[in-house]
Order: C-alpha cells, then structure tokens, then sequence
C-alpha cells in the first residue's frame, strides 16, 4: 500500500514540477519581453518557448538526481530547499552552456535568470504546500507507515520518543519482538508481541511496511540470523544501531575494498574550503557588526565606567580552538575580583557580584559584544559552542562523555545551545548534545539561521543572570 502510495505521489511531484517549470518559464518570458519591454528580436516566442522541449526533461532529472522524489517523511524544509536551489542552480548553468555552444548569443539572459528565482520560490511554495497537507492526513491516521521493532533497547526507546512527538511522520509501530523482556510490556504505548524467533509467523500475520532492528548491543550476535529473516520477507528493513549516541547522525564511510569503515566523528569545518568559508564569513560579519553596534559600544563603555569602579574591558582565559587557550573580551559586569574567587564560581540568579548596569547588559547580551574583535582576531567565531573556562573544561572533561569534542571547531558568540534556551545555569549535558549536533551538521545556511535566532529575539534571555 505505501509503496504505491509513493509512486503516485512521486507521479504527482513530476507532473507539478513540470507544470511549475513551464509556468516558471512562462511568468519569466511576460516579465522581460512585455513587462520590462525588452526587445525580441532576433527571436520569436515560439522559438523561445521551442527550448521547453529540453528544459522541462533536464530539470525533472536533476530534481531526481537531487533525491527530491525520494519519500520525505522525516526530511527537513532546510535540506530540500537546498536540493531545489542547487537543482536549479546546475540547470540554469547546463542552459546557458547549451546556448553557447549553439552560438545562441542573443538569447536572453535575463529571461534565463527571472526564471531561475521563479521556479526556485514556486517549488519551494508547492513542496512546503504538499508537505503542510501530508503531515496534517498523517496526524489524522491516513498515509500510515506500519512498522515491527525487532529488539528492545535505548535504540527502539529514542525511535518511540521522535515517533510520537512527531505524528506527522506517520509512522505506526505496530509492537516490539524482543526475547527478554514480558509478553505484553510496553513502552509509551508501544506492547511486545513476541520473541525474536516469532518474526516470521508475525510477518505472516501482519501487512507492514518496514522492520527496523533496535537490537541491545549484547544481542549483535543474531543480527545476521535475523537479517536473513527480515529479507526474506520482502519487507524493507533498516538498522537503529544500540550505540547511535557514538558515531554521528551523518556517519563518514570508508569502503576499505568491500569492508565498510564508519568515523567515529563528522566534522565538516576540517575541510579547507568550509574553513575559508567560514572564516570569510566570520571577517566580514564581525566588521559589519562592530560598525553597526558601534553607537551602542560608546553608550555602554560610558555606562560601565560611571556605575562602578574597575577596568571597562573585562578580559578571562577561556580554551578555544584544538585546546589552545585565548582572552576573551566582555564588557566588566561585575565588581573587581580576584581571579582564584572568580575562576571556579558559576553566576546565579540575584548574584551580588554583578552591578547594576552589568544586569541589565548581561540580560540583552550586550556585554557579549567586545566578542566581535575576538571573531575578527580569530580566537572565535560568530557562531560556534560558547568558550568555557579552563577549570570547567578539565571538569567536564571526565564528567561528561564528548566534551572535549566541541574544540574541535573555533568558539563562537552565539550557538545551536544558545538560542534553544540553554544559557547561564541550564543542563551542560543538554548543551554539549546541542554542540555535537552542529558541529556534525554544520553548513553557511544553518549558521545564517542561528544567526538570525539569535537576533529575533535571542538577545533577551531568562536564564542570562
């Protein structure tokens, strides 16, 4: 049933983006020939509406390329509106090639360009659209993905947990088949309903969709037995391994001649030109921003000077890039102290060390903004896992299971942590499972959205004391 469901539904994904195409293609002609009022000539419509006949095939085969029929249940927007705009980027480049083979060099470019923005924002509109009314049929039951979990272990718990907060997935999980656990236990809902060895009188039984193997990793022993069985079935069968939370969400592979090696960690930003990337990014933002912060620098510098007596900048070591420790700068919060009362102390709500001008900068994040020359030097970066104190690194070092895996990548001034609430007294377990999270995912886009998170309205935080 699913799987002819998909097929209609990538049928449907190709007639709309043929349909959006020519529209695109269209709406582009009217723009530049009748609306700017171009000219022409030497060309007729018909001839422009004649290179239709290669546009339409070569962009619906680069949406395939592209994995935009793939089945999107758990894809985010993020993801394929990069997969649209590369897509079209690459055709618009293919098009233009074209022309200048053929010696077409009259042909309008700008049409070419008018076209290129068109159908990336019509395609994102109509995909956003589709995925809106397939999540809402999903939450009310219909377009159901039914599935077996094979095993009981952290792994099937944390597949339950995304399944249930996320019912526009529309995944059912229809029992887990486990050897040590109670017939009839369950898990949020979700009941064991046999032994591992049932899997095939159960497949017999029951119309599913796909099979997951959640096995405990003591149990890895009839992972092969139990493969054989699943695929024997037919039915589609993925593998939740027991240590997710070791290798990263996007595992690194190596093919070593048939025998798969997976990295321990992704780290994109060990790429050269990612580096580059993001540093031309951290220059640039950092001037653009202490120019454009600057009026409120002077402001604040008068204040901290007139509420209290001590220096304006406030400079504390913190450990940075590869371990390598850096000063950082913050507008001075607090009254004067010596650094062995300060190095070890967390500040708390109502903390009697911070002045009365340093509560309110620390609660907007202005004592943040000295940073910026820091991003410029480049001890940090604009966007980043914040910089802790050498004390507290050699703490949770051997408190806190991957710590030390977030200087692998430069400090930032805001982070993923940050804007989903995690500053000041809040859980460093949760903030370094945040930090791996963008350090594995990193990409401009993601960076740009923090960014933006952090402006509106991330300068104002309950939890900045």
């Amino acid at each position: 049933m699913i799987k002819s469901y998909q097929k209609l539904l990538n049928a449907l994904h190709i007639v709309v983006d043929a349909f959006i195409v020519i529209f695109s293609y269209g709406a582009a002609f009217l723009i530049q020939f009748y609306i700017m009022d171009r000219p022409l000539a030497p060309y007729t419509p018909a001839y422009y509406f004649r290179a239709l006949v290669y546009i339409v095939p070569l962009y619906l085969l680069l949406f395939a390329c592209f994995r935009l029929y793939q089945p999107k249940r758990v894809m985010g927007r993020r993801l394929e509106a990069s997969y649209i705009l590369m897509s079209n980027t690459l055709g618009l480049l293919i098009i233009i090639l074209i022309h200048y083979l053929r010696h077409n060099n009259d042909f309008s470019r700008y049409l070419l360009w008018y076209f290129g923005i068109i159908n990336v924002f019509m395609m994102i509109l109509a995909r956003n659209l589709l995925r809106f009314v397939l999540h809402q049929m999903r939450r009310g039951g219909f377009n159901q993905k039914h599935i077996l979990l094979v095993g009981y272990s952290q792994a099937a718990e944390s597949f339950i947990d995304r399944v249930k907060v996320n019912p526009q997935w529309g995944y059912n999980v229809r029992g887990i088949l486990d050897d040590e656990k109670e017939f009839g236990d369950e898990y949020k809902g979700v009941r064991v309903v046999g032994r591992t060895d049932d899997i095939e009188g159960f497949l017999e039984l029951n119309r599913l969709d796909e099979i997951v193997i959640t096995l405990r990793l003591a149990k890895y022993a009839m992972l092969p037995d139990i493969v054989n069985a699943c695929e024997k079935s037919g039915v589609h069968t993925k593998f939740i391994p027991d240590y997710h939370n070791v290798i990263p969400t996007k595992p690194y592979t190596e093919d070593l001649l048939g025998l798969p090696m997976v990295h321990i960690r992704h780290v994109p930003l060990t790429r050269m030109l990612n580096q580059v990337i993001k540093r031309a990014m951290d220059i640039v933002g950092s001037l653009v921003a202490i120019v454009l912060f600057s009026p409120i620098m002077l402001v604040t510098a008068i204040a901290v000077k007139c509420g209290s007596k001590g220096p304006l900048i406030y400079k504390q070591e913190r450990v940075g890039l590869h371990n390598r420790p850096f000063m950082m700068y913050k507008f001075r919060s607090m009254r004067v102290q010596a650094p062995s009362e300060e190095k070890t102390e967390w500040t708390t709500q109502g903390d009697p060390r911070v002045t009365k001008v340093g509560r309110i900068i620390r609660s907007t994040s202005i004592d943040e903004l000295p940073q910026l020359f820091n991003v410029l030097k480049g001890d940090m970066s604009l966007v980043g896992p914040r910089p802790e104190r050498l004390y507290f690194v050699e703490r949770f070092k051997e408190e806190i299971p991957r710590y030390m895996v977030k200087h692998q990548v430069r400090p930032g001034m805001t982070g993923w942590a940050q804007v989903n609430g995690l500053r000041g007294d809040t859980s460093i377990e949760k903030r370094v499972e945040y930090d791996l999270y963008y350090i594995e995912n990193w990409s401009v886009s993601f960076d740009i959205k923090i960014l933006i998170m952090t402006v509106f309205p991330g300068f104002v935080n309950k939890n900045a004391y």
